[in-house]
């Protein structure tokens, strides 16, 4: 089984059906980025802090990618607060709604499609930035995602990203939404594939939800430090209060500012 095939038609149709990361931004939003007023996230809820980026709000000559980040959400806005984008996404129809938006503001970005593991078609230094929101749950190794973001900022360049708290993957979600039963059922690392019972993962696919992995702390933070970064920044982030049950027993997301040093 291709997973990074069928990860990317699973997120086609997620994106045809229009969930809150394939719903582009209104265009008022669009045109306030214009103006200098914009900002973003790399998780639901918690704006990224302004000290993140290294110019603020006028991005005018800084080339970020934005990886796993299509949509028409992110892209349009960095592009329209003038930085040069380039959205690097598995799923051609969260790229075309990033070329649709921009498009419709008069706006310019360069499109990819592929796996955020390999990016053999960007240049070593190439980007002053990426920006990563919540995506790595749907890659099995984290480690070249790291060694490549690595390779292609430039010295002095930082990855923001987002993650999935791991602990999220222990319960039996279902359970909990049916019962409100907070039931620990599955061990860590969590893999649909390896996890899900026969039954469970046969309806799983059949329904073509993504494929989702956990990963550790270790492996996501302690990744991005052997590859190199040095960690600048961390925040932790929850849902919305009616996404789930387990709001409030725990932070679900974080994000970091990883530096490259040279």
């Amino acid at each position: 089984m291709n997973i990074l095939e069928y990860n990317r038609n699973a997120w086609n149709l997620q994106s045809e059906e229009g969930c809150r990361w394939s719903t582009p931004y209104p265009d008022a939003v669009i045109e306030r980025a214009k103006a200098g007023k914009w900002e973003v996230i790399l998780t639901p809820n918690k704006v990224v802090p302004q000290s993140w980026f290294p110019a603020f709000p006028d991005l005018s000559g800084i080339k970020i990618l934005a990886l796993a980040s299509g949509g028409g959400q992110q892209v349009p806005v960095f592009a329209a607060a003038g930085a040069e984008v380039t959205s690097f996404d598995a799923s051609d129809i969260q790229i075309a709604k990033d070329l649709e938006t921009c498009g419709k503001h008069g706006l310019k970005i360069r499109a990819m499609q592929g796996d955020m593991a390999d990016l053999s078609g960007l240049e070593d230094g190439e980007f002053d930035l990426i920006f990563n929101p919540v995506s790595n749950v749907f890659a099995e190794k984290l480690q070249p995602v790291w060694k490549e973001s690595y390779r292609v900022l430039k010295p002095g360049g930082a990855l923001l990203c987002g993650f999935m708290n791991p602990s999220f993957y222990l319960f039996d979600h279902e359970a909990l939404e049916e019962t409100g039963e907070l039931l620990v059922r599955y061990r860590l690392p969590y893999s649909d594939l390896a996890q899900l019972d026969k039954i469970d993962l046969e309806d799983h696919l059949e329904a073509q939800v993504s494929v989702e992995y956990s990963h550790s702390w270790e492996e996501q933070l302690g990744g991005q430090c052997h590859a190199g970064f040095a960690i600048a920044g961390f925040y932790e982030d929850d849902w919305d209060d009616e996404s789930t049950r387990l709001q409030g027993w725990m932070p679900i997301f974080a994000a970091t500012k990883a530096v490259k040093l040279s």
